[in-house]
């Protein structure tokens, strides 16, 4: 019987060259696992940076379109201001219009007042 002494190959190395498989066996299958993690966190990583992308870009297009309609309203605010001055100024030209006239309706019977009472009418009629 073999009693695993020296020069012997018995049960022990027998079980050290299992352990030493066993070991071999599972520092590779820790290796492929390992291997596998980083692949997964390679492949969550480039879809955030993906997901980022999309969002930083519509997020500028929100932006454009926000700094575009903002300068719609302030160009409506602007020329509706515009509109109401020259509304006013309409308005101001149109009594100013209205006084001239009233004035040169007042200076024309005047002097048709003085026109008629005046000596060359008078003589104008006489001298037919």
């Amino acid at each position: 019987m073999n009693k695993g002494g020296p020069g012997g190959g018995g049960p022990t190395a027998a079980a050290a060259a299992s352990a030493a498989q066993k070991q071999k066996t599972l520092l590779q299958k820790v290796e492929g696992d390992i291997a596998n993690i980083v692949d997964n966190f390679s492949y969550i990583v480039n879809v955030a940076r993906v997901q980022a992308a999309d969002s930083l870009l519509k997020l500028v297009s929100d932006l454009k379109q926000t700094a575009i309609f903002s300068g719609f309203a302030s160009l409506n605010d602007h020329v509706e201001q515009r509109r109401v001055e020259f509304n006013q100024l309409a308005e101001k030209t149109d009594h100013r219009l209205s006084m001239i006239g009233e004035e040169a309706a007042a200076s024309l019977k005047e002097l048709e007042s003085h026109y008629s009472s005046s000596a060359q009418k008078t003589i104008q009629e006489i001298q037919p």
